[in-house]
């Protein structure tokens, strides 16, 4: 009997003890939790391009790559530092991230009337969608002579040119995202006898939104494509024509340059896109 009473009272010792433990973590006594995995994740998209680099020194070094080939990459960071403490670099990135700006934006704008428009309406799809769809197959450079033609060589061939670019994901992912709206939330607008207008403000759009967000993702990405094509038309700035007079001096530093500020800002550009999209649909 005795037995049983201390093993009884050790047991209600021992499970006390488990109670005040937790009841000092859950106070914030416990052990200091490492920081999240997830914290150090953005990270990890450093590792490859870092890898690459580290590759690519190597290559040259040892000889795999002749100089005139390939600079060394302490070579490239030499030239774009000496072009941008002149102030010529910072000219160049002005003037294409401008041309950028406005023909993303005056191509999504038009991407975003033609989706809706073809989304909205079947016989609208019919009547558009197979042009549409063919022109999106034609490469950025058969546009240039004749915008070249039609709009001379100023900004405006420019523009429009990028513009081409990100009009097409723009318009096909609305428009896939606009029929495929759940058919019981347009029953819903029904019922509540929303209109025309209101139908599309509270009930499409907000349902078609992920894809649209996707789509002006892929537009950025193809308007900086398309920018390097509208920078050969007679152009006199941006990183375009850098690349393009990097070929005619004979200069592999400043066109791996050009080509590494194309992947920089199309990244930035990128990464500003796709955090927009998280925080309005969520991860």
């Amino acid at each position: 009997m005795a037995a049983d009473t201390r093993h009884e009272s050790e047991a209600r010792r021992g499970s006390d003890g488990d109670g005040s433990a937790r009841s000092a973590e859950s106070r914030g006594l416990g052990p200091v939790p490492l920081p999240a995995a997830s914290r150090l994740r953005p990270l990890l998209g450093l590792l490859v391009p870092a890898a690459l680099v580290v590759v690519w020194h190597v290559a040259v070094a040892t000889g795999v790559f002749a100089a005139h080939q390939l600079p060394a990459p302490l070579r490239v960071a030499e030239t774009l530092w000496g072009m941008a403490a002149s102030g010529e670099l910072w000219d160049h990135v002005a003037i294409t991230v401008q041309r950028v700006v406005l023909g993303a934006g005056l191509g999504i704008a038009v991407g975003i009337l033609f989706g809706t428009a073809t989304g909205l309406s079947r016989t609208a799809s019919d009547l558009l969608d197979p042009l549409l769809q063919s022109l999106k197959n034609i490469p950025s450079l058969a546009w240039v002579p004749l915008f070249l033609l039609w709009f001379g060589i100023g900004e405006t061939a420019k523009v429009l040119l990028i513009a081409v670019g990100a009009f097409f994901p723009v318009y096909l992912n609305l428009s896939t995202g606009i029929a495929a709206v759940d058919e019981e939330l347009l029953e819903v607008a029904e019922v509540y006898d929303l209109g025309r207008v209101e139908s599309l403000r509270r009930v499409v759009f907000p349902a078609a939104l992920p894809d649209l967000l996707v789509g002006i993702r892929g537009g950025v990405g193809l308007a900086w494509m398309f920018v390097v094509a509208a920078e050969l038309i007679a152009a006199s700035q941006g990183i375009g024509f850098l690349l393009s007079d990097g070929r005619t001096l004979a200069r592999p530093d400043i066109i791996v340059g050009s080509i590494l500020l194309f992947a920089f800002l199309g990244n930035c550009s990128d990464l500003a896109v796709k955090e927009v999209r998280d925080r309005v649909v969520g991860r």
